[in-house]
């Protein structure tokens, strides 16, 4: 979907193959869904933060948990969407991501 609306993407299987192979200073945002096989997208969040990279973020998650969403907006996320959700909240999401990424 995003990419049928303009947008670059880079998918990856796991958080950990994220932090393997991705190259941080190429990615505007990053759609994460919270809950992953193996490391959470919330830790894969704050594991990026500690390490000095500073990411827009956008959650997407199935599961409601109103404790964890509190959270991610606490912490800055771009937007917690709750699934299913419109595609257009999605795409407004990721624009505003990188409108904040790009320091506009």
């Amino acid at each position: 979907m995003l990419n049928a609306n303009g947008f670059a993407t880079e998918g990856h299987s796991s958080a950990e193959a994220f932090l393997s192979r991705a190259n941080a200073s190429r990615i505007g945002c990053v759609v994460l869904d919270i809950h992953l096989g193996g490391m959470s997208g919330v830790e894969l969040w704050h594991r990026l933060k500690g390490s000095g990279v500073d990411l827009s973020v956008i959650f997407i998650t199935a599961v409601e948990d109103e404790a964890l969403e509190l959270e991610a907006v606490k912490a800055g996320c771009v937007a917690y969407l709750h699934k299913p959700f419109p595609a257009e909240l999605l795409i407004s999401a990721v624009n505003r991501a990188l409108t904040v990424s790009s320091g506009d």
